[in-house]
């Protein structure tokens, strides 16, 4: 019963984060993704997660937990992608382009140097972890997952490191809609250029990334399951795919194909125009996310999970003091690096919230195009860095 019980609340949350999110302007502001993995940690924490002497009970609930895992986020990254329109590339000021590359190229340099830093400290498998936080810091939550995932990273620890992930980052957000972007714009002076250009998918971005309102219309919704019954297919191309070149199925190879096969699908008008499809996906991230962090066990908390946040708060810091000296090469104003760092360290979500803050709409579109470029390069790039840094374990 327990087992039943905890696996019919790993689709039932979901609905309801989506419910606060729709309602509450305090749940706007925390996100989706950290609600639900709030979710999945309450109950973690309060030991409720714990089967004690009920070993097959334990068993069983530990094969719905990775059938789940395995199966949400390939679902998922096609439906987040299909409504991308990645023309916006080539329509964005160089300003945006520079704050891009200043910001990947921050985020690689304080992760391979980080590693090198942190590679005798105890961390569990840190050349995964690295891969995974390349990809959080260039894309998000989706490509950390998808990562966790490809590289065959423990639940534990992609529970510990997105814990403290959230513990290092949340306070970035926080002092930023407090008022730090007002610090951004004195260390770099320089003026903000409009950007008008159609999201060509429906997307009303000024209200956020996440727009659940209406999802539920029985016609929305039945476009929204064609979309989804794509994503399955892509899926099914990269199982395939996987069987064919490996003789089973490897993770990698099928996120890899799908990451591929969705980005090349967005620029087909009529998938790029399904509605809801990004929403849909959300809703397998949060499934994914509850999963995940229900695993988290608090005893393993120890040396190697402290130097864990380490790691992470060494690559924040660095990388975010970095980003800002290339900004200021290039000169890219304050307000637009503000927006590239939100949407490279926590996902495109997080930058009308912050556009909001600073009243400073001109740098809304930059800031999306910006998470939405490390949206479709995060996963390579964190496969790389993974495989590159395992050679000097």
């Amino acid at each position: 019963m327990k087992v039943l019980l905890f696996t019919l609340s790993y689709f039932v949350f979901p609905f309801i984060i989506i419910l606060l999110f729709n309602r509450y302007k305090w749940a706007k502001t925390v996100g989706t993704v950290i609600l639900a993995y709030a979710v999945g940690l309450i109950p973690a924490l309060l030991g409720w997660t714990d089967f004690g002497t009920d070993e097959a009970a334990a068993a069983t609930m530990g094969k719905v937990q990775t059938w789940i895992m395995n199966l949400a986020v390939p679902i998922a990254i096609p439906l987040m992608l299909f409504n991308c329109n990645f023309k916006l590339w080539t329509k964005s000021l160089p300003k945006t382009a520079a704050a891009l590359g200043g910001g990947i190229l921050a985020v690689l340099i304080a992760i391979i140097s980080g590693f090198f830093l942190f590679r005798h400290a105890g961390i569990p498998d840190i050349a995964n972890v690295a891969g995974m936080m390349t990809g959080i810091y260039t894309g998000g939550t989706m490509n950390f997952n998808a990562l966790g995932v490809a590289l065959h990273v423990e639940p534990s620890t992609i529970t510990t490191v997105l814990t403290f992930e959230m513990l290092v980052t949340f306070p970035i957000i926080m002092f930023i809609v407090a008022g730090g972007y007002k610090l951004f714009r004195k260390l770099l002076p320089y003026r903000d250029e409009s950007v008008t250009v159609d999201s060509d998918g429906g997307q009303d971005l000024e209200h956020g990334i996440e727009q659940y309102h209406g999802m539920l219309r029985w016609r929305t919704f039945l476009r929204s399951l064609v979309g989804l019954a794509i994503s399955i297919g892509l899926l099914a191309i990269g199982a395939g795919l996987s069987l064919l070149l490996t003789g089973k199925l490897n993770e990698l190879v099928i996120i890899l194909t799908i990451t591929t096969l969705s980005i090349a699908a967005s620029f087909i008008k009529p998938i790029r125009e399904i509605p809801k499809t990004f929403e849909l996906g959300m809703f397998f991230i949060l499934i994914f996310s509850i999963v995940v962090a229900s695993q988290f066990d608090l005893w393993k908390i120890n040396t190697s999970a402290l130097a864990t946040g380490g790691f992470l708060l060494f690559i924040v810091l660095v990388s975010s003091l970095l980003h800002l000296l290339f900004c200021r090469i290039f000169k890219v104003s304050g307000d637009l690096y503000g927006v590239g760092l939100v949407a490279l360290l926590c996902s495109p979500p997080f930058v009308p919230p912050i556009v909001g803050a600073m009243g400073n709409k001109k740098v809304l579109i930059s800031g999306i195009v910006i998470g939405l470029i490390g949206y479709a390069i995060g996963t390579y790039l964190g496969v790389a860095l993974a495989w590159g840094l395992g050679f000097f374990i």
